[in-house]
């Protein structure tokens, strides 16, 4: 299985980015995908999640701001950014929890989105 995120890049603060991930290889199906990021200099954080029944879990941090989805028809999720701060300046990483002949999590290569002042 792997994952294949893009849609990085440096926007102004204000501006927007829309990430996405595209899961691809042999399985049957996925249950959770979603986002996590790490800053410089920060530990790892969680900042929103979609199961295959549509249920989502968000950072307060970008509560309001930020939407995750999914298209199960292509195995790919998506993370719309939008009133982007510098805080959120960060290596984006997304993660799939997919069922082969196990239950197994994935991570993809992470994509760097920078926030300018």
């Amino acid at each position: 299985v792997q994952l294949q995120a893009s849609g990085g890049g440096l926007v102004q603060a204000g501006g927007s980015l829309r990430l996405s991930c595209a899961a691809s290889g042999r399985f049957y199906s996925i249950d959770v995908m979603g986002w996590h990021r790490r800053a410089p200099g920060k530990q790892r954080e969680l900042v929103a999640t979609i199961a295959s029944g549509d249920s989502i879990n968000i950072a307060q941090s970008v509560k309001g701001r930020f939407t995750i989805s999914r298209d199960n028809a292509k195995n790919t999720v998506y993370l719309q950014m939008n009133s982007l701060k510098p805080e959120d300046t960060a290596v984006y990483y997304c993660y799939a929890w997919v069922r082969t002949n196990a239950y197994n999590g994935y991570w993809g290569q992470g994509t760097q989105v920078t926030v300018s002042s």
